[in-house]
Formats: structure tokens, sequence, C-alpha cells
């Protein structure tokens, strides 16, 4: 089955990255900033992970939305099933990469993600997943560019 992925890289280094995705047999290699999209089986992606010299991580994209305010980017968050990917028992953090006029500070945007996963449990479990910044249990990752937002996993 074929997935969406994508591998994060410093900037300068998308091109590079981008031929030893083709050299790996990925599909649909698309070079971004400081990134590059792909799509392949679950093949690609344990070797995506073995064999990749410039990326930095993989990502699994779930979502994408659009959003220029902070409230449709709490509610683009919020259209995704959190109890899904997580539990109470698990922990969890935020990370966003924003490249924006409508966004201009990432924390924000991370902290309000993160308003959006915990105000869902709290309203379906009157409890909430705690946060852990250096070894959480679930990465989640939100790419701003321009309005197009994209949530993705680690």
């Amino acid at each position: 089955m074929k997935m969406n992925l994508v591998a994060r890289t410093y900037a300068g280094l998308e091109e590079v990255l981008a031929e030893e995705l083709t050299q790996l047999g990925a599909e649909h290699v698309k070079v971004a900033k400081r990134a590059v999209e792909y799509a392949g089986d679950k093949e690609i992606l344990y070797k995506s992970n073995l064999w990749l010299r410039t990326a930095l991580d993989i990502l699994k994209p779930i979502h994408q939305f659009k959003a220029k305010s902070t409230e449709e980017l709490y509610a683009g968050v919020s259209e995704i099933d959190w109890t899904g990917y997580l539990d109470l028992k698990k922990t969890f953090s935020v990370q966003a990469i924003v490249n924006s006029s409508y966004f201009n500070h990432s924390q924000f945007a991370a902290l309000k993600c993160k308003d959006a996963i915990v105000d869902q449990f709290r309203e379906k479990t009157n409890d909430r997943p705690d946060i852990d910044k250096y070894d959480p249990d679930l990465k989640i990752v939100i790419r701003i560019s321009e309005n197009k937002c994209s949530i993705l996993l680690e």
C-alpha cells in the first residue's frame, strides 16, 4: 500500500535528498522547502529511515487544511480524532515549522495545535494527555506554508 511521506532536511540539501529517495525507489518525489515529499510502500519507509544520509527525519502526513487565522488553525487541528493516535497514558509534543505571512511565530502555532488536542481530550474524557518535550510517545509536526497547513507524525 502506497503512502505519502515527507523527509525533512537542511536548506540546500533538498536536491541531494530527492536524488537519494529516487535511488531508493521512492515515487512522486517533489522538492519542498527544507523537505522532500514522496510516496512509497512500507519497504520504502523502512529504507528511508535506514539509508537516507541527508534526511533529518521521516514524517507521515495525516491531515491537511487551510488557515489564515489562529481560529482556523485551531479548528483544522480539531478536525482530527486524536483518540486514534493518543490516549491519556501517552505523552506528546508539537513542533511547528512556519513560513507564512499569516503566522509569524512557530511556538505560538505549536501552542495552538497543542491546545486543540488537549481541549478535544478534555471535552471527551474530562482529562488530557501530558506533554513531554524530550521523549514523547507521539511527536506531532505542523508545517505551515502561507495558508496551507499539514499535520504530520514522526
